[in-house]
């Protein structure tokens, strides 16, 4: 199980298995502090405290800078009214700082930052006041976010699919045809999850570990039901959480097709994909007991290549040679995660070994790089 100690072991061990230093900017790397001089606000996150440095924002882009000074994993959130997510950064390892860039309009925000990575999180108000021009305003950035909601649109139609096909076979208690719809279902969630974590706790809902509950709450999802499938191999039980998973699907695919999108959330969803890789699915505890998580590998790389190409057009005009680095990297981490490449699916990640592992991290920390400079091309 991921618990936050756990996941902390697993990401320092990554960083020594990679060779990253805690003070690059890779995927599992995160950035040295930089709030001062550079305008980014600073977040002091401890265990018991999360310290914005400013509670009352100028509308537009701010970025923030979040120290991890506590003992435990923390993740960082900018809520808008209904827990709505205008902005995260997650995984961040004791000792770590790592920034995120957001576009927040005028209104009241609440932020929070959540030692542990569970529960609502430790909260504090945040007021942006003052007029400014969306980044959405701009007619290249418009169709960004409309190329890329385009593509949330095809997956999230096919992820209706395949879940109903899973989550049928579930239900009529076929173990072996839900392992085989297990990975394929969860391909589609993972391309479209940068949307899907705006919506609150129906992320949660749907993609929780089993330790990343809250005591007293229920376990539900995809995982919950993995669980089942691969360990106690009977999911006689599980049509209540069958039905639930359908359920919540359906209302985040609903959510997502109208939901407004600033064109740095691109970005920041583009980078957070690889993230959630390099900091965790690449020790194997994202789908710890099937053992897929290279269909979630994939599912992350090709959600993330299809973020920076509804970008593309703006980042060739502003930094082209970006652009050039980007299709490099990215073809290299393609090429690395293909050999690990079984019929149309892919190898068990119990299959692959320390140094196929090493090679895939340091594929995704290499594409990293690039990607986290995107948010600052897209907001100047």
């Amino acid at each position: 199980m991921r618990t936050p100690t756990v996941l902390a072991v697993a990401t320092m061990a990554l960083a020594g298995l990679t060779a990253c230093s805690s003070t690059g900017s890779g995927a599992g790397a995160g950035t040295e502090a930089t709030a001062a001089g550079s305008g980014a606000i600073a977040v002091a996150a401890t265990d018991t405290e999360c310290k914005v440095a400013k509670s009352d924002l100028a509308a537009g882009t701010s970025t923030f800078a979040i120290t991890n000074s506590g003992t435990k994993v923390t993740e960082f959130y900018v809520y808008a009214p209904g827990d709505r997510v205008m902005g995260e950064v997650e995984n961040i390892v004791p000792g770590l700082t790592r920034e995120v860039v957001m576009e927040l309009p005028a209104g009241m925000y609440e932020t929070a930052c959540k030692p542990g990575m569970t529960g609502k999180g430790i909260r504090g108000p945040l007021k942006v006041s003052g007029e400014h021009k969306p980044l959405s305003g701009d007619a290249g950035l418009a169709e960004a976010v409309a190329s890329y909601k385009r593509y949330i649109k095809s997956q999230s139609d096919t992820l209706l699919d395949k879940t109903k096909e899973f989550t049928e076979a579930v239900k009529a208690g076929d173990v072996a045809g839900a392992k085989e719809l297990y990975p394929v279902a969860r391909t589609y969630w993972e391309r479209i999850e940068p949307v899907a974590e705006v919506f609150g706790d129906l992320d949660p809902a749907i993609d929780a570990r089993e330790n990343d509950v809250p005591d007293g709450e229920e376990w539900t999802g995809f995982h919950r039901i993995e669980k089942d499938l691969w360990v106690k191999k009977d999911v006689g039980g599980d049509g209540p959480i069958a039905d639930k998973l359908m359920t919540d699907v359906n209302t985040i695919v609903t959510k997502a097709a109208t939901v407004d999108l600033s064109p740095v959330q691109l970005a920041n969803g583009a980078k957070g994909l690889l993230d959630e890789v390099a900091t965790g699915k690449i020790t194997g505890e994202e789908d710890r007991y099937s053992h897929t998580d290279l269909w979630d590998f994939d599912a992350n790389l090709q959600g993330s290549k299809a973020a920076v190409q509804a970008l593309r057009p703006v980042l060739e005009e502003r930094d082209a040679d970006l652009v050039k680095t980007l299709d490099a990297k990215f073809a290299d981490a393609e090429a690395a995660l293909g050999r690990h490449r079984d019929g149309d699916g892919w190898k068990l990640h119990t299959e692959l070994s320390k140094d196929d592992l090493r090679a895939l991290s340091d594929a995704i920390n290499a594409l990293a790089e690039p990607i986290s400079r995107v948010a600052a091309v897209v907001v100047k």
